[in-house]
């Protein structure tokens, strides 16, 4: 290693706050993304030092975005600053405007996924544990004051972390001129890439228009403030999200593979709990928070029961019975059918994969069922008011044929026991019918009034009772069941 005199303060700052934050450990193996631009250039060279002191490995990689005439020469830059060194290197290219056009995406945004998708294939090749890359302390105040003007909440203001998951930045506490003077004192080439003046974008605009100005009208260490505010927020963020862990943990459930956020238990949170608690959710649900305003995480928590909440393309929610859950595609409406019954023999109903037996029995057999459901804890009594195996009906009533089709918008039905009738959309919902078998159930309807629905207790205008001189038993089996269980009652 190089005499301590010659240590560069740049390098012991970053040695520092490698050390300070556990980035780098003997024996890790880095990627350095290097774009060959100051900062990467920098960030390679400051890294090869370091390496003699804490021994770990080094390769390069970097990604053509094919945006620039002097993209290629930027390429061959950095493999041969690569070959120089000696250090293993890794090339990606991707036309990066076409491919944000197909992905619907903005160039700087598409350039992002692309980078660091490629990132993550070459550090499986070179088995690098670490990736590095070249942010320092102004861009941390350029991301901070971008979504100052974006809006944003204490999550936001924490800035670039200096490690998220295999993704370190070494060079985080280091400004843009102690980069530079580095550089200069090392005499170190580097490429420039004009791009990073082009105005139009908005970091650029904050780069070069607002952070100069507020340097000189307002606050000469505008850059570190910003950066300090980073850092302390960041702290307090964290501390938050562990408390709201356990809060989440309360009004986030999850059943059969499916995510429900408890809608009565996320309004007895505070504000600022409650809407981390909606972010982890929603972060559950997408796999990421992109694209997700303050706005959108409000308007989950103003979801009224019923409502639904388009987020994106690919994201809807819809709030039921006070718990909110991702709105599944619409199931395909079934095919309608209708079919007459005179109650004997079988009636094959294939759309809803069963077939319905009818067998007609006297007086006797009424009081028979009469005391057979009145001893409720008998084997047979729990068989017979079993409503999705079948139903008995007094047959004095009933209007034969029988029609027997599914349900139609406007249906009305009282169950056994029921005031009055109700919707039978309602009284399925009720029931916890799934709603994609709710169009498939069979109804069957005497006359104009609905007599049984395979699920529901038998009409309260038809049941049995001491007055019942005949009965209709009706039982539901799978389509394919063998004809000779008939003979089961």
């Amino acid at each position: 290693m190089a005499p301590s005199s010659r240590l560069h303060p740049a390098f012991r700052r970053m040695r520092k706050s490698v050390l300070a934050q556990g980035l780098l450990r003997p024996g890790d193996s880095v990627l350095v993304a290097c774009s060959g631009g100051p900062d990467s250039v920098a960030l390679l060279h400051l890294l090869l030092e370091l390496s003699r002191d804490i021994p770990f490995s080094i390769s390069v990689a970097h990604f053509n975005h094919r945006l620039r005439p002097q993209a290629a020469a930027d390429e061959r830059f950095v493999q041969d600053m690569s070959l120089a060194m000696d250090l293993p290197y890794y090339a990606g290219r991707a036309d990066v405007r076409a491919a944000a056009k197909k992905m619907g995406l903005g160039i700087e945004e598409a350039g992002r996924r692309l980078r660091y998708e490629f990132l993550e294939r070459a550090a499986a090749e070179a088995g690098a544990s670490k990736i590095a890359s070249g942010h320092h302390r102004d861009d941390q105040a350029e991301t901070v004051l971008m979504r100052l003007l974006r809006g944003t909440g204490l999550t936001g203001l924490a800035g670039i972390p200096a490690i998220r998951g295999v993704i370190i930045r070494p060079l985080l506490e280091l400004g843009r001129d102690e980069i530079l003077d580095y550089l200069r004192d090392r005499k170190l080439p580097w490429r420039t890439d004009n791009s990073n003046r082009d105005q139009k974008f908005l970091r650029n605009k904050i780069r070069h228009k607002l952070v100069p100005y507020l340097e000189k009208y307002f606050a000469p260490a505008v850059i570190r403030s910003l950066a300090r505010l980073a850092a302390v927020s960041r702290d307090e963020d964290e501390f938050l999200e562990r408390a709201v862990r356990t809060a989440a943990r309360r009004a986030i459930t999850r059943k059969a593979g499916e995510t429900f956020l408890d809608a009565n238990a996320l309004r007895k949170l505070h504000p600022a709990i409650a809407r981390r608690a909606v972010r982890i959710f929603l972060l559950s649900l997408k796999g990421d928070l992109r694209d997700v305003s303050f706005d959108d995480v409000d308007a989950v928590r103003a979801m009224e029961d019923g409502a639904e909440l388009p987020l994106s393309k690919t994201l809807n929610l819809r709030r039921r019975r006070g718990r909110i859950g991702r709105r599944k595609a619409p199931t395909p409406a079934p095919r309608a059918f209708a079919l007459l019954w005179d109650g004997r023999g079988e009636l094959p109903v294939p759309v809803a994969g069963l077939k319905y037996r009818g067998r007609f029995a006297g007086a006797s057999a009424a009081r028979e069922f009469i005391e057979a459901v009145s001893s409720a804890k008998s084997r047979r009594a729990l068989r017979l008011l079993d409503d999705a195996a079948g139903c008995v009906l007094d047959a004095a009533g009933l209007d034969f044929p029988l029609l027997v089709r599914n349900r139609r918008p406007g249906d009305r039905y009282r169950p056994f026991g029921a005031p009055g009738g109700k919707k039978l959309k309602e009284v399925l919902r009720a029931k916890g019918v799934p709603e994609a078998e709710r169009g498939v159930r069979p109804v069957f309807i005497s006359g104009t009034e609905i007599v049984w629905v395979q699920g529901l207790p038998a009409s309260e205008n038809h049941k049995v009772t001491a007055r019942t001189k005949k009965i209709l038993r009706i039982a539901a089996v799978p389509a394919g069941t063998d004809s000779e269980e008939r003979k089961r009652s």
